[in-house]
């Protein structure tokens, strides 16, 4: 069952993860919610994390899984970015890719049946 997520980006500039490579390349709520959607949909950016790694089979294989079906939904806030994400992932991929793409510079502030 999909869990639906409301996630807040409350610096977009600063929204980027620490590995540039990695990171969101997005300016606007909508292009956020594309790369979001795109790192959910696909196991590229998992796969991208992986061979940056010093020794690619110690990542867990459960952090590339994906959710064809996740949808993310972004808008501009005063100043900062919501993003709604529902997916049927488990919230450890989640935090995980949006922490590789967004470094610390996000926030959880709700979460709900999908």
């Amino acid at each position: 069952m999909p869990t639906r997520y409301y996630i807040r980006l409350p610096d977009p500039a600063n929204a980027r993860g620490p590995d540039p490579t990695l990171a969101f390349r997005a300016h606007g709520a909508h292009a956020f919610a594309e790369e979001l959607q795109h790192a959910l949909r696909t196991d590229v950016l998992f796969q991208r994390w992986r061979q940056a790694l010093d020794d690619p089979d110690d990542a867990d294989p459960a952090l590339g899984a994906t959710d064809p079906e996740a949808r993310v939904h972004g808008h501009m806030d005063d100043l900062h970015v919501d993003l709604e994400v529902v997916t049927s992932l488990p919230s450890t991929v989640l935090r995980q890719r949006l922490d590789l793409l967004a470094g610390k510079h996000w926030e959880l502030r709700d979460v709900a049946a999908g």
